[in-house]
């Protein structure tokens, strides 16, 4: 039972005022939503349900044949009446074990592909989603719905089912097996179960109070030690190691004491069921020897009577448990339901066509977007540019002006709320999304590798590339020297998010991956984040080869590392005080036109991006550039009127 606690522990939770998180789903409900899942496995569920009737059923019969040798060959010392009954219970004790086993196995092979099917679903619905919904949960709490929460709810519909089916039948043939050896002693048997379902209700409401405290100081203690891991050196820098061990040792006294509350209730319930079972087998061995007097009864019914009961009241006490695994199904089933009624930002149009390897040509036609849920706060308005094949086109601005935002709807994460974007000139939402993103190659703020090794990370884009095409993607990208030191070469673990390499080897090593997968389209979202000057002029150089042939769009808030010849705009936040303006006002959202300024623009254009926020007409924002040779004429950056915006 106090595994069974333990277990319970991993589901329930404890609200920020310490209040039991109530289960919102039924058990209809729970149903309903994952029945779907067991297809073309119900048939393993069912001969689990077989092969467990049929050992009970020999049970049952082994037990009668123990009466039966008792009174026949016991009593009687009639040794040659032993052999008959002796081999048959001998068989049926094989064919019992033969039938558990069978019955154990097949139950736990469709249980254990229920939970795979079932993963596999809610994994697979998750990288449907927008990053941002992964991004603004706790990734603990993902991964607890991805593995704790199914397993909870496997134990209900697939295994649990299994057991609530033949645990009835169990109460079934032995309740009826005591009935036939003698029935009024059965009454009696039967008027002293309610005290079972008795004691499991009292201690099952207390172990779920128990079990939730348990799992909240748990996941307190797990965070502190994460976090005092994450930050060692921050720690360490600022002297803080016996505040963090205090802290450590304050949560693993608060978990001390719910898990002594548990070992409590478990130390306790055995002995109370104990007794209780105690209780019962007195009783009935008195009635049961004044039923012998009376001469109503033989010894070998009294015994197989006995071991009935013995077998009789666990399996009441398995159908008492059962509300504890409805309950734990119950909460896990809200947790995954939540996850899978999450609908994706984006989903590909019915009459969406495969897009071939394009030019690369980018337009942004007077785009607004504001994310899901934060209308009043406008991410861009009224952005329009075009990126020409082979064009470096730079994007700067102060953080949060939206510059992050622009990749995003280019890879469709998030569709605009007004305009569109263009892709050699088709409209991006008329395009699927795989087709889209194999055009589009992106270089994240923060490099993101994978725990695997150099080769597996370079192949990531394009799994099926060869050797040697890893290695030249390595060589464009300043990867393959630093690789040859490297203990195993291309087969060196990087570790978890690439924590072995240094930051300009890990950032080479995206330069490569993005290499390998030769989209016609590059975005550059703050690559040099985190590099300090050397390092970021040694990853200038590979991404120039990486940029070179292609449409590059660099967002970047510092203009010290644009590229020459390349063309600046700049995207500048609506100003708090024009937010509250224009909120009052009662202005419809994208219904202004703004112009931007970016880093390192005169005091007048400044002065001009201030009064574009105010006029109802903007005018362009001039921005640094680099000398470059003349260019054949083209459309306007920003057409008339417009301007090139962003909101936070």
């Amino acid at each position: 039972m106090h595994r069974e606690s333990r277990r319970l522990s991993r589901r329930l939770s404890f609200s920020a005022s310490g209040r039991e998180l109530a289960p919102a789903v039924t058990l209809r409900r729970t149903f309903r939503e994952f029945w779907p899942d067991t297809r073309g496995l119900r048939p393993l569920f069912a001969a689990g349900v077989v092969f467990a009737v049929l050992a009970a059923l020999c049970e049952v019969a082994a037990i009668r044949l123990f009466g039966h040798i008792t009174d026949e060959v016991l009593t009687t010392r009639n040794l040659e009446a032993f052999w008959v009954p002796a081999f048959g219970w001998l068989g049926l004790a094989t064919v019992a074990g033969a039938a558990s086993f069978a019955g154990a196995y097949i139950t736990a092979l469709g249980a254990e592909r229920f939970l795979l099917r079932l993963r596999d679903r809610v994994f697979g619905h998750l990288q449907t989603l927008a990053p941002d919904y992964a991004e603004k949960r706790r990734l603990g709490d993902l991964m607890a719905r991805l593995t704790d929460d199914v397993e909870a709810i496997e134990e209900l519909v697939g295994s649990g089912l299994v057991k609530a089916i033949t645990t009835a039948a169990s109460v079934v043939f032995f309740a009826g097996a005591a009935f036939l050896v003698r029935w009024d002693l059965a009454l009696v048997t039967l008027a002293l179960i309610p005290a079972f379902l008795l004691v499991s209700k009292l201690f099952a409401a207390r172990f779920r109070v128990a079990a939730a405290r348990e799992r909240h100081s748990n996941g307190a203690m797990n965070s502190v030690l994460e976090e005092g891991l994450a930050n060692q050196p921050l720690v360490q820098a600022y002297n803080r190691q016996r505040d963090e061990a205090r802290r450590l040792h304050r949560e693993g006294r608060t978990w001390l004491r719910a898990n002594l509350s548990q070992a409590w209730l478990s130390g306790l319930y055995g002995p109370v069921v104990q007794v209780i079972e105690t209780v019962c087998l007195i009783i009935v061995l008195g009635v049961g020897a004044w039923e012998i007097a009376a001469g109503r009864l033989t010894i070998g019914g009294l015994l197989a009577f006995a071991a009935y009961l013995a077998l009789l009241y666990p399996a009441v006490q398995g159908l008492g448990e059962l509300a504890l695994t409805v309950s734990e199904a119950a909460a896990g089933s809200d947790r995954i339901i939540e996850v899978l009624r999450a609908r994706p930002a984006v989903t590909d149009a019915p009459a969406a066509v495969a897009a071939g390897q394009g030019r690369g040509r980018v337009e942004f036609d007077r785009v607004g977007f504001a994310y899901p849920g934060r209308a009043s706060r406008p991410a861009l308005r009224e952005v329009s540019f075009v990126a020409e094949p082979g064009e470096v086109l730079v994007i700067t601005g102060p953080s949060g002006a939206g510059k992050s935002t622009l990749a995003k709807l280019l890879l469709r994460f998030y569709d605009p709320d007004e305009g569109r974007i263009l892709l050699d000139g088709a409209d991006v939402r008329g395009l699927t999304r795989q087709s889209l993103r194999e055009n589009v190659t992106v270089l994240h703020q923060e490099t993101m590798l994978f725990s695997g090794s150099v080769r597996d990370n370079i192949a990531y884009g394009r799994p099926a590339a060869s050797m040697e095409e890893i290695i030249r993607a390595a060589e464009t990208a300043g990867v393959h020297d630093f690789v040859q030191d490297l203990p195993r070469g291309y087969d060196t673990p990087v570790g978890q998010r690439g924590r072995l390499l240094s930051g300009g080897q890990r950032q080479r090593v995206a330069i490569a991956r993005a290499v390998l997968r030769d989209a016609p389209v590059l975005v550059l979202d703050e690559p040099m984040t985190g590099l300090d000057e050397e390092t970021a002029a040694q990853v200038m150089a590979p991404l120039g080869r990486l940029m070179a042939g292609r449409t590059t769009i660099l967002i970047t808030h510092d203009l010290r590392q644009v590229p020459s010849g390349a063309r600046v705009i700049g995207l500048r936040p609506v100003p708090r005080h024009e937010r509250i303006r224009l909120k009052r006002a009662g202005v419809p959202r994208l219904a202004r036109d703004r112009a931007g300024a970016g880093h390192g623009a005169s005091r007048t254009g400044r002065q001009e991006a201030a009064h574009a926020v105010r006029s109802s007409g903007p005018v362009p924002v001039p921005l640094p550039r680099e000398p470059r040779e003349p260019r054949e004429p083209r459309e306007p950056l920003v057409p008339e009127p417009g301007g090139v915006d962003a909101g936070p």
